[in-house]
C-alpha cells in the first residue's frame, strides 16, 4: 500500500455561486482530487447536485474527479457519471442489490470501482467483491450532510480493511469530520485518501485553503512516519 497522502476537498463545503472559481482555488492550494457528493433526497436526507454540474466543473480541472454516489438504485446512472467525467465512482453497499454487478458495470465504463459503508455497516460486506474494487470509502459520520462530528468507532473498522485488502492495489477513503485532530488518526489505521469538506474550504479564500490542506496533509503524514519507524 502507498503512503502517499491523497486530499480530496468535498465540494459540497464550496461556494455554489463560484464553483470553477472554488475549483481552481483548492487546486492551487495542493489538492490532489476533487471529492463530488451526489445525494438524491431519497438514501440521503439532502439534495445536490447531478451529472450536469459535474460535466460543468470537468473542464476547470485534470485532477481526478471522485464521485461519490449517496443515491438509491445507482446502476441507473452510472452512465450518465461517467459520461459526465467520473474518474472514481463510488456507489454504496447499502443502496446496491447486486453489488458485484454494479462494480463490473463501472469498470466496464472504464472508471475505478469503489464501494462505500455507512458507519452502521460491517467490513464484511465486501469480502467478496475485494477483487472487483479500486477505492473502499468509509464514512466516519452518517451521510447526508456535512459538517458533522467524527465517529471514532470507524478507526478499528479501517484497520481491519487495510487487513483485508492484503496486498490488493485498493484504496482506503475516509469522509466526514476529517480535519487535524482525526486525519492523523486515520491515516495510522490504514486511510490515504481523506476527504475533508469544511476543514478545506473554512475561511473561504485560496490562502487558507492551502494552511488547510496542508495541516490536514502534514498531520497524516507524521503519523504514517511515525508508525513506520516504531
Amino acid at each position: 500500500m502507498s503512503n502517499d497522502i491523497i486530499i480530496a476537498p468535498s465540494m459540497l463545503s464550496s461556494d455554489f455561486s463560484r464553483l470553477k472559481e472554488e475549483i481552481e482555488a483548492i487546486e492551487r492550494a495542493g489538492m490532489d482530487w476533487v471529492h463530488l457528493d451526489v445525494m438524491d433526497g431519497h438514501f440521503v436526507p439532502n439534495l445536490t447536485f447531478g451529472p450536469p454540474v459535474i460535466a460543468a466543473m470537468r473542464p476547470h480541472t485534470k485532477k481526478v474527479f471522485d464521485v461519490h454516489l449517496m443515491i438509491d438504485n445507482p446502476d441507473l446512472y452510472l452512465e450518465e457519471y461517467a459520461k459526465a467525467g467520473a474518474d472514481y465512482i463510488t456507489v454504496h453497499a447499502e443502496a446496491c442489490t447486486h453489488l458485484d454487478r454494479s462494480l463490473q458495470v463501472i469498470r466496464n465504463l472504464g472508471k475505478k470501482a469503489g464501494v462505500s459503508l455507512n458507519p452502521h455497516t460491517p467490513e464484511s460486506v465486501i469480502e467478496y467483491v475485494l477483487d472487483r474494487l479500486d477505492l473502499v470509502l468509509v464514512m466516519s459520520v452518517n451521510p447526508g450532510f456535512g459538517g458533522q462530528a467524527f465517529i471514532p468507532a470507524v478507526v478499528e473498522k479501517i484497520r481491519r480493511i487495510r487487513d483485508m485488502i492484503g496486498n490488493r492495489d485498493i484504496i482506503i477513503e475516509v469522509d466526514g469530520g476529517v480535519a487535524p485532530g482525526t486525519a492523523g488518526i486515520v491515516a495510522e489505521a490504514g486511510a490515504r485518501a481523506l476527504v475533508a469538506g469544511s476543514a478545506v474550504f473554512k475561511g473561504g479564500n485560496e490562502e487558507a485553503y492551502r494552511a488547510n490542506i496542508a495541516a490536514i496533509r502534514k498531520e497524516a503524514e507524521e503519523a504514517i512516519a511515525k508508525q513506520a519507524a516504531e
